[in-house]
């Protein structure tokens, strides 16, 4: 081993050594339990299925009273958590800027009538060309995103939708706050690239970049393809009258007559989608209007332009027959580098999708029949620490590969592989968490004696419905396109 890999993994060991013991200080109450729960999750011969068995890994020194209590009456200090999270190092693109994705994922919680705060949640894939809604508690999930094929993202944030929540206005807040958690950190300094956003097309991105345009952000967003845009008010012709115009011609994604020559027109060959087109047209915004969440607006509602990409490619890893995918970008004046640079970063977005699959399946993040809100939030931030360990815990892995699985290079494990050699890492790195005190276990309850005291039931929260059934408009089996933002 040369003496600077050398250097490397005792760098890594120490940065991996200050996160965990920056962890257990996020810990305020049943610190040591938690921790050694963390421990397990990441310690556990295979994928989590119960929080139980979870006592059983030589790992936690605890039964399966502590740790039940821990995640009941246990307390997690939110804010310096994602403060610890946006100090560790983060993975940027080749130019140097942090790129951060934003989505929202849910965990399903159909039957716990006794938990409160669920929401109706969209599914996918439970019914041919179908979205079901399922009760449960929503999170939006803010990750920086690696360059290159990757399945590592670097999760920053969590926040539980709550009923009745603005789904932008709670996405800006929680964005607005990274950001300046992140400046705080020196993760952003002046003269750097201004931070990419990435989301998909359930995000209002132009209200995302309206809200955000005092911070060093872009947004960069999928939108439907059945949106239309308003292109800039040409130049006004000399000894006009009248009002100026505040909007120019439609752009009509659906209508190629009213795109006209692209500003950009780049063709690239890639390896898994064949032959990529991408076209830019430039400074594209949609008409707002006085409703939604530009309801509050006082006074003129603003012009937010931007730049609108169109992607095609030849074809799908899959199989499937590609549709062509709409980007819009806050910035303007984009050129061909720009705009290959652009689609190429939202394709990184579906990393997180990896993360999550990794969340659900593998840490069991989903698993535990956990009846509160605020113990599935105490939940979460475990789960999202144990994820930051394995990805500090990267350079440290050895492959400890089955035998049927082929050998993978170091630098190219998955986090499930890297999870598999942890336990043989935690030795090395700092464990603060004391050995606990022997004691006796309650009495419990009386034989024969029932429970007198029943858990409230809590009504899962719907959207307010405007009208009534026989008022609604049967829906259109042509539907036009959005005329407005």
């Amino acid at each position: 081993m040369s003496l600077q890999h050398h250097d490397a993994r005792r760098e890594s060991l120490a940065e991996l050594s200050r996160f965990r013991g920056e962890f257990y200080s996020c810990l305020t109450a049943r610190s040591d339990a938690l921790f050694e729960l963390a421990d397990a999750v990441l310690c556990g011969d295979g994928p989590v299925r119960s929080l139980a068995e979870l006592s059983l890994v030589g790992e936690h020194r605890r039964g399966h009273g502590g740790l039940y209590a821990a995640l009941a009456q246990g307390r997690v200090d939110a804010d310096r958590m994602r403060q610890a999270l946006a100090s560790v190092p983060l993975p940027r693109a080749v130019n140097g800027r942090l790129v951060l994705a934003v989505d929202v994922t849910c965990w399903l919680r159909p039957n716990a009538h006794t938990s409160p705060d669920r929401i109706l949640c969209h599914t996918y894939g439970r019914g041919k060309d179908q979205h079901i809604p399922v009760p449960g508690w929503p999170y939006s999930i803010v990750c920086a995103l690696e360059p290159g094929r990757s399945s590592w993202t670097a999760p920053l944030d969590a926040l539980r939708l709550a009923p009745g929540d603005d789904t932008a206005t709670v996405t800006a807040r929680q964005l607005r706050d990274l950001v300046e958690r992140l400046i705080t950190a020196g993760q952003w300094r002046t003269g750097d690239l201004d931070i990419l956003v990435i989301a998909d097309a359930g995000y209002d991105a132009p209200r995302l970049a309206h809200l955000l345009r005092d911070l060093p952000v872009q947004v960069l967003a999928r939108m439907r393809s059945d949106r239309v845009l308003r292109r800039a008010v040409p130049p006004r012709e000399p000894h006009t009258r009248g009002r100026p115009p505040r909007h120019g011609g439609e752009f009509v994604f659906g209508q190629p007559n009213t795109w006209g020559t692209p500003d950009t027109h780049t063709v690239t060959d890639t390896r898994l989608y064949g032959t990529a087109r991408a076209r830019s047209w430039d400074r594209l915004h949609p008409k707002l209007t006085h409703r939604s969440s530009w309801a509050a607006a006082d006074g003129t509602l603003p012009i937010v332009e931007g730049t609108v990409i169109r992607l095609d490619i030849d074809h799908l890893p899959s199989g499937a027959t590609p549709k062509p995918v709409w980007l819009w970008w806050s910035g303007t004046d984009a050129d061909a580098a720009d705009t290959d640079r652009l689609w190429q970063a939202y394709l990184r977005r579906f990393d997180i999708e990896h993360t999550f699959r990794l969340f659900k399946q593998t840490l069991g993040w989903t698993c535990p029949k956990i009846r509160t809100s605020e113990g599935a939030d105490r939940w979460t931030w475990l789960v999202l620490a144990a994820y930051t360990q394995l990805r500090l815990a990267r350079p440290l892995a050895a492959d400890r590969r089955r035998p049927w699985e082929r050998p993978v290079p170091a630098d190219r494990l998955t986090p499930a592989r890297v999870r598999r050699d942890f336990r043989h890492i935690r030795p090395t790195a700092a464990c603060p968490a004391r050995a606990p005190k022997p004691t006796r276990p309650g009495p419990g309850r009386p034989p024969g004696r029932k429970n007198t005291r029943p858990t409230p039931r809590h009504d899962v929260h719907t959207p307010r419905k405007t009208g009534t059934t026989a008022s609604r408009k049967t829906k259109s089996t042509t539907p036009r396109p959005r005329r407005t933002g």
